[in-house]
C-alpha cells in the first residue's frame, strides 16, 4: 500500500486551527538514524491508518538532553530541555508519544520539575490503547507460528515499569512469545545506555550486546522484538556476530505494520 504519508507539523496545524490529539516526539534516532527512521514510517503508517490526529514538532524539535544528562552534563542538559519545554509549552502541548524509552523516560520524568509537564507514552502504550479503543486491529497471520523473543528496553522495563504493552501486542500478532532467562524485571541492558552507545566499552571480557544477543539465540527465536532504537542497533550488531543474520531485529511498530501490509 503505498499511500502518501501525512505528517503534519504542529505549526501547520495551528494555522488551520486544528488541536492535535497527540504530539508524536521523534526523536534524534528516529529522525537521523537510517534503521530508525524505519520504526518512526511503521509508527506513522499505523497513525494514519488509525486516523489518529497527531502531529510532529519538525525543525523546532532538538534532543530531549538525555545522552548529555547519562554522560554527566547537567548544565547542557538543561539547556536542551529548557528549549524544547518552551517551544512545547508555547504550542501548549497535553499529550506525547514516542517511539524512543530514553526520550520517554527524560520528558515524563526529568522535564517536570523544569516546568515541562505532559502525559507521555511510549508508542507500545499508544498502539494497545487504538486497539482498546477499537482504532487499530491486528490481523497476525503474518506471524502465525513464528517465535518472537522481546527486549525490554531498560527506560521502559526497569525504569518505568512497563512490561506488559509491549507483549500484548505481540500475542495479538499469532506468534509465540517466548521470553529470554534475564527478562522483566531482571532484563539485560542491550549495551546503548548511558552514554554507552557513543563510546568504546571499558575493558572487560565480553561486550554487553553479545551477551545479551547469546541469551536472545538461546531461546531460538525468528524475530527478536524491540521498543526502542538504540536497542536495535545493538541487537542487530549482536545478531550478526552471533546468529549470522539470521534472527530478524524489529520493532513492535514495525511488526505491525508489516501485518497490516502498511
Amino acid at each position: 500500500m503505498n499511500k502518501t504519508l501525512k505528517v503534519p507539523t504542529l505549526a501547520q496545524l495551528r494555522s488551520e486551527g486544528i488541536t492535535p490529539e497527540v504530539l508524536f516526539w521523534v526523536g534524534c534516532a528516529g529522525s537521523f538514524d537510517d534503521r530508525a527512521k524505519k520504526i518512526t514510517k511503521a509508527l506513522v503508517k499505523i497513525m494514519n491508518s488509525a486516523n489518529v490526529i497527531f502531529a510532529v514538532l519538525g525543525t523546532e524539535e532538538s534532543c530531549t538532553g538525555d545522552p548529555a544528562k547519562r554522560a554527566g552534563n547537567e548544565f547542557l542538559f538543561q539547556m536542551q530541555a529548557m528549549t524544547n519545554i518552551e517551544v512545547m509549552n508555547s504550542y501548549e502541548v497535553k499529550k506525547i508519544v514516542t517511539a524512543c524509552p530514553h526520550c520517554f523516560n527524560t520528558i515524563k520524568n526529568e522535564y517536570p520539575s523544569l516546568g515541562g509537564k505532559y502525559k507521555v507514552v511510549h508508542h507500545t502504550q499508544f498502539l494497545k490503547s487504538l486497539v482498546e479503543d477499537g482504532k487499530l486491529s491486528i490481523e497476525g497471520g503474518k506471524f502465525k507460528g513464528k517465535r518472537i523473543t522481546f527486549h525490554d528496553p531498560c527506560y521502559l522495563g526497569r525504569a518505568n515499569n512497563i512490561y506488559e504493552a509491549p507483549r500484548e501486542l505481540i500475542k495479538k500478532l499469532d506468534a509465540e512469545l517466548v521470553e529470554m532467562k534475564s527478562c522483566k524485571k531482571k532484563g539485560l541492558c542491550c549495551g546503548a545506555g548511558g552514554a554507552q552507545m557513543f563510546k568504546d566499552a571499558e575493558p572487560g571480557n565480553k561486550e554487553i550486546n553479545i551477551e545479551r544477543t547469546e541469551q536472545a539465540v538461546e531461546v531460538k527465536p525468528d524475530i527478536i522484538a524491540a521498543g526502542c532504537p538504540f536497542c536495535n542497533t545493538m541487537m542487530t550488531d549482536g545478531v550478526k556476530n552471533k546468529a549470522d543474520g539470521k534472527i530478524e531485529v524489529k520493532d513492535i511498530a514495525e511488526l505491525i505494520a508489516n501485518a497490516k501490509d502498511l
